[in-house]
Order: C-alpha cells, then structure tokens, then sequence
C-alpha cells in the first residue's frame, strides 16, 4: 500500500526542514564526536524512511519489480526491486551534512577530522556512486555475471587504486603487524569484491542484508569511537541509519526490495569503512570487527563459491543452496530465519566490541 508521502512528495520537503534546522544549529555550538554520530545516524534515517516510499511507487510506475517464483524467490507478491535508490540518498545525504559541518565548522575539524578524512569521504561517496549505477544498471537492464564481477572490480580498481582505499597492512596475534608490501593492492581488490559479493549473495530473504548491515554498521561504530576512528564511527552512522530507515519496509512481508545496487553499495561501504580503519594505529579494527560480525554470510559466499566451482556451476548463477534457504527448507518461516541469523551476527557483534575493549588485537 502506497502511503500518504508517496501521493504527495511536497510533504517529504517539509518534513526535511526540521532537519535541516537542526543542521544549522550543530554549527552554532561546540558539538561532540557522540553529538555528531547521532546527527549523521538521525539524517540517513529521517531521509531513507521519506524517499523510501516515492521510490516504491516510482518503481510501480515504470515496471521495476519482481515477479514470484517457485524456484528461488520467496516472496509471494510482486514486490519493487529499487530500493536501493533510498538507501544511498539517505546515506549520502548524511555524509554531506557532515562534510558540511567539517567545512564551516573549526571544531569539528580540530578535535574529530581532518582535511585528509574528508578527502576520504569524497572518495567513498565516489565509488559508492559507481557501484550504485553498476547495480542499478543490472536491477533496471539485467547485467550478466561476467559483466556484473568486471564492472565490480573496475569500481574496486578506482577505490584503491585512483583514491588509495588500500589496505597497506594489518596487525596479527603474536607477529605484530603485517607489512603487505606490493601484494597490498591485490589484496584491497579481493577485500572490496569479496565484501560485495558476500553482501550481495546474502540478500535472499526480506529485511537480511539491511538488519545484517545494521548490525555491522553499529558494531563498526561502536568499536571505531572507543578507537579514536572518529571518520569510521561517522561512516557507519551514516549506513546504519540508511539501513535502519530503509527496513520497515523492508522486514517481511517486504514492500519493497533493495535490489543489486543496494547490496552491492553496502557491500561497497562497509569495505570502504574497513579500509579507512586501517591507516592509523589500531591497524586491523575495521577489518576484524566486519569479518567477525559477518562471518556468518562470508563464510556461506566462500561454500556457495567452492560448491559451484566443484560442480562446474557458474559462480554468479542464483540458487537455493544459501544457508537462509537451508533454514526455510528445515521449516522455519522468512521471519524465524531471518531473526536467527540477526541473532548470530549480533552475538558476533558483542563478541567483537567485547574483544575490541579488553585486547589489543583490533
């Protein structure tokens, strides 16, 4: 059902005025690091749950929506698949404000930024950009497998290679920290198609990835402010609040999808984020702390890819062999599913702020 925001768009300008205003009242005060989370985390949210719906109704109106299937698909309605679009506004919507507020505000950029982190920003929101189209493209056009990884690692070549999203090392328990060298770059491309695509095969049932990416993306936050990663924690702000907005239409019955580009730009974002955590000392923070939190979907991206490559399947072909499909085929419902798996990743989650807290290994 279309709601009231969709049949009259003017609503959703004014219902972004309050923050705005909000926005101009953070630059007349001395705001904190916490302060600032929350702005960009109310901002991604506030945004992503007003365009949420025009989004759903542009995606009727022009065609953009998946049919049932009884092969692999488990929805029963025809459900629009563009959802992707409203979790990027939100999140660049709120990283924008941020960069705003960095750039008119001198305490922000004395005690939490610097010019170099919001060079950083710009290359995320680049390549997010990037990566979006890719998925956009493939959601709108369809877009082989072959095409889709190539157009993947392109958008992962820019992020490491023009913008230097590169993981240059990482610390290890017992060896101290690991100088990758000239394999650095190898290495930041596998990281970047690996997060995507672990991502991307994940979204097989309503609400997983945006709960998943939920998730990840308060663990990351919390983990990067006890750490002093002031532009992680801000980041990831920025992609839980979109997550947050975006999933009450998202959690099942979903009313509308957020297709490849949405999963393959929050894939895009979290190894974004991952790799800014690593140039400064707590070297291997963001790594560990996603690869814990979602080890769960990783661990299935790696055992779908080996079981293909064993049976000669395509790699990208789209199947039931993803472990949320084994749950639905032992008898649980997409709700009980779905739960169980935001279940684990959040113990992971607590496990890793936990380990983050009390080690030094991240």
């Amino acid at each position: 059902m279309i709601g009231p925001l969709a049949a009259h768009p003017e609503a959703g300008a004014l219902a972004v005025a309050p923050v705005a205003a909000l926005a101009r009242h953070a630059t007349s005060v001395n705001i904190n690091i916490f302060a600032l989370c929350l702005l960009t985390f109310a901002i991604a949210a506030i945004a992503v749950v007003l365009v949420t719906p025009l989004v759903r109704r542009m995606a009727f109106a022009v065609g953009m929506f998946d049919e049932p299937d009884a092969q692999r698909r488990v929805h029963s309605q025809p459900t629009p698949r563009l959802g992707g679009i409203a979790i990027y506004i939100g999140f660049m919507l709120a990283l924008f404000t941020t960069l705003n507020l960095a750039l008119t505000h001198s305490f922000v950029i004395h005690h939490y930024l610097s010019t170099h982190d919001l060079s950083r920003v710009i290359g995320l929101l680049f390549g997010g950009t990037l990566i979006m189209g890719v998925g956009l493209w493939d959601d709108i056009m369809g877009m082989s497998s072959q095409r889709k990884f190539l157009a993947q690692l392109i958008v992962s070549l820019v992020a490491v290679v023009l913008y230097g999203f590169t993981i240059a090392g990482f610390k290890l328990p017992h060896f101290g920290y690991v100088d990758l060298g000239w394999f650095a770059v190898p290495f930041s491309l596998f990281w970047y198609l690996g997060m995507m695509n672990a991502i991307n095969f994940a979204d097989g049932l309503d609400g997983l990835v945006a709960g998943m990416a939920l998730i990840a993306a308060l663990t990351l936050t919390v983990v990067s402010l006890w750490k002093g990663e002031y532009l992680v924690a801000i980041t990831m702000c920025a992609l839980a609040g979109a997550a947050a907005g975006f999933l009450p239409y998202n959690y099942n019955p979903a009313r509308i999808f957020m297709g490849d580009g949405g999963s393959m730009f929050v894939g895009f974002a979290l190894a974004s984020a991952a790799v800014m955590g690593t140039e400064k000392a707590a070297a291997a923070i963001s790594l560990a702390v996603p690869l814990l939190v979602l080890a769960l979907p990783i661990i299935d991206a790696a055992a779908v890819i080996a079981r293909r490559l064993h049976v000669r399947a395509p790699l990208f072909q789209a199947d039931r062999t993803h472990v949320h499909h084994r749950l639905l085929d032992l008898g649980l419902s997409q709700r009980q599913a779905v739960n169980l798996i935001y279940l684990v990743c959040g113990i992971l989650g607590a496990v890793a702020i936990t380990l983050a807290m009390r080690t030094h290994v991240f």
